[in-house]
């Protein structure tokens, strides 16, 4: 029911020298949570969560159902004075958690999966972001500049998050549910040319 974010990787680096050759960023990335290693997964609207997705287990003191930990990952890079940028919304396996799998609610599920598709959403609107930045970029001041871009970005990301909680009382509240479900659908179909 309770959707954190946390750990914003905002990696940078000024880049100027012969153009390096790059495949496209990995699916799934190891990270450590724990004792357990677990993939990052990479969103994508034709592979939902599942609850054995939510590897993690809750500490005694934490009274929610659920935990769903998403990031932007964002990084930047001049290469012989041409900008390029990667964002891409990521869910931690490693550090969310259903209180008790086995007796899961799919409306619990559904509200967990919502939390990782408003971060898609913000995903999409930092690529748009950066389209527009790319036009104006200065390489010797990348690091600033890409900094500035992405603090926005980074805390509508975090209100809007914690809004959705508020609003449906962490799934609880069925019609607010539907809204935000709605809502967020609509807003991917509108910035799907920013999609991967």
């Amino acid at each position: 029911m309770l959707s954190l974010i946390t750990s914003f990787l905002l990696a940078a680096a000024w880049l100027a020298g012969p153009a390096a050759t790059s495949g496209p960023a990995p699916a799934a990335t190891p990270v450590r949570a724990g004792n357990a290693t677990a993939a990052l997964i990479v969103w994508s609207a034709e592979r939902p969560l599942t609850v054995a997705d939510f590897q993690s287990r809750p500490k005694p003191s934490e009274k929610h159902a659920a935990l769903t930990t998403t990031n932007i990952k964002a990084g930047a890079a001049c290469r012989d004075f041409v900008f390029s940028g990667t964002v891409q919304a990521t869910f931690e396996p490693g550090l969310s958690w259903f209180r008790d799998p086995v007796n899961f609610t799919p409306q619990l599920l559904r509200h967990e999966q919502m939390h990782f598709d408003l971060t898609e959403v913000h995903a999409w609107l930092l690529r748009q972001k950066l389209l527009v930045f790319q036009a104006k970029m200065n390489c010797n001041q990348l690091q600033p500049a890409f900094d500035n871009v992405t603090k926005g970005i980074y805390a509508a990301w975090d209100k809007e998050q914690n809004r959705y909680d508020l609003e449906t009382n962490h799934g609880l509240n069925a019609v607010r549910q539907d809204y935000w479900e709605k809502q967020t659908q609509l807003k991917l179909a509108q910035l799907q040319a920013f999609a991967l």
